[in-house]
């Protein structure tokens, strides 16, 4: 009888690993990127998970003769040997020549979209009506290699915190925010919502593991038709416990940005290269309150109508402000005020018309809200009422507050915002694999 190991055998050879084996035979497997027949001799890129590969198919050095069942897309097994070449630069790479390839599996129908170019030539309706094919192109599949990047070294470096990592639920009894933009649900007769926020169980959680962080998707019923909304994204949350201040927060996402950013360079090189991202560099994050960021706003711009809040203009020009003066992409403003903050926001002490907390601003666009929460019992439930929400609907989640809470607070960072600006994308949509707005729903 067989029994499972455990282990999985390398049954393809890593382009990396090419230069431990110039003229040995190897075996990959792949995709048929590209072909590109000379008559006598032909090219044939293959598309592994991370790379391309090429290979040289010739009879001058192959008894396996090329036929009309290899075609672009086909799944296959390559076995060749391994060469040294030379680039036009005088760099060093390898490539493959062919002894023999065995089809694993051929399309049926030549793809809808050209993705053997260096990129996609269409329109972005064309590029998402078409995801499942659109993603195998080297540059589009590099977009979320570096969301990898990015959600991967949240989680290392909230992890190396002591964070705790949870899940929470995406049906809720009521919406987060206390707003309206939710998306209900006939859930066995009873109308649900779908999560907004985790918010409400992160903060649960504080008094039981103290620092925890979600990756996860949530839903905002907005009808919002921009280049910078979708209804569905991913959030990159945490919540942490026993902090002094505010600042205690703003503190651990600057750390974390840092992370990713190094990361990013580091281990992520390749796509980093072929999508020539900008990485900025992190050494301290500037801060400014949200009424000297206004005043410095009124002034300089024409026709700013909303003093509660910033709009697109105001950000951008912030960022641009930020770069000039403190030479760096991001920007925190702080102590919003306390009308534009959600409830469960704690005011300032100091000023009871503004909140203890803060936006993050990425080259002129918020990525992150955050700030310190109500721990008080007494402190929410008055809110709560001045308000105008009842706080018997929020029965489960005084629980917090009613059995004891420590000082709290925390944010939510939008994975899609982060990658759509940090690429340089005018449409957030190229930054979601698979982009839910108000006129997409597949595929």
């Amino acid at each position: 009888m067989e029994e499972m190991t455990g282990i999985l055998p390398q049954t393809s050879t890593p382009y990396s690993e090419f230069g431990k084996h110039v003229g040995e035979t190897v075996t990959i497997k792949g995709a048929i990127h590209n072909i590109r027949d000379m008559s006598d001799f032909a090219f044939i890129i293959v598309r592994t998970a991370r790379e391309l590969i090429q290979c040289v198919y010739s009879p001058e050095f192959s008894d396996y003769r090329l036929n009309d069942n290899v075609v672009e897309q086909s799944a296959v097994k390559i076995t060749g040997k391994v060469v040294k070449s030379e680039t036009r630069d005088g760099s060093e790479r390898y490539e493959l020549q062919i002894h023999n390839i065995e089809i694993l599996s051929a399309p049926v129908a030549v793809p809808p979209v050209v993705i053997s170019k260096k990129q996609i030539n269409c329109d972005l309706s064309v590029n998402l009506d078409n995801r499942p094919v659109t993603l195998r192109n080297p540059k589009e599949r590099a977009i979320f290699k570096i969301q990898e990047g990015i959600q991967r070294g949240f989680r290392e470096y909230l992890t190396s915190l002591n964070f705790t990592e949870i899940h929470s639920p995406k049906i809720n009894f009521a919406g987060a925010e206390g707003g309206t933009n939710v998306f209900k649900l006939d859930y066995f007769g009873k109308t649900v919502y779908l999560a907004q926020s985790p918010q409400l169980y992160k903060q649960a959680l504080v008094p039981v593991y103290e620092r925890v962080f979600e990756i996860a998707p949530v839903f905002r019923a907005e009808h919002h038709d921009t280049s910078r909304h979708l209804n569905e994204y991913i959030s990159m949350d945490f919540e942490m416990g026993f902090i002094d201040s505010f600042t205690d927060i703003m503190n651990v996402e600057t750390g974390i940005l840092k992370y990713i950013m190094e990361l990013l360079t580091k281990e992520y090189a390749p796509e980093v290269e072929l999508l020539k991202i900008d990485i900025p560099k992190i050494n301290t994050i500037p801060c400014i309150k949200f009424k000297d960021a206004k005043e410095m706003c009124v002034k300089k711009l024409k026709n700013i109508t909303d003093m509660k809040d910033f709009e697109p203009e105001e950000e951008a020009f912030l960022g641009k402000w930020a770069k000039q003066q403190f030479n760096s992409d991001f920007l925190f403003v702080t102590h919003y005020l306390s009308k534009k903050r959600p409830f469960y926001t704690m005011d300032d002490p100091d000023d009871p018309d503004v909140t203890l907390s803060f936006d993050l601003l990425f080259r002129g666009i918020e990525i992150t809200s955050g700030g310190q929460r109500i721990h008080d019992y007494n402190m929410q439930v008055e809110k709560m009422k001045r308000l105008g929400m009842n706080p018997e609907e929020f029965e489960t989640y005084l629980m917090l507050h009613k059995y004891g809470a420590p000082p709290h607070g925390g944010l939510g960072l939008g994975l899609e915002r982060l990658t759509m600006h940090l690429l340089g994308f005018k449409n957030v949509r190229y930054a979601s694999m698979f982009p839910r707005d108000i006129n997409r729903v597949t595929p």
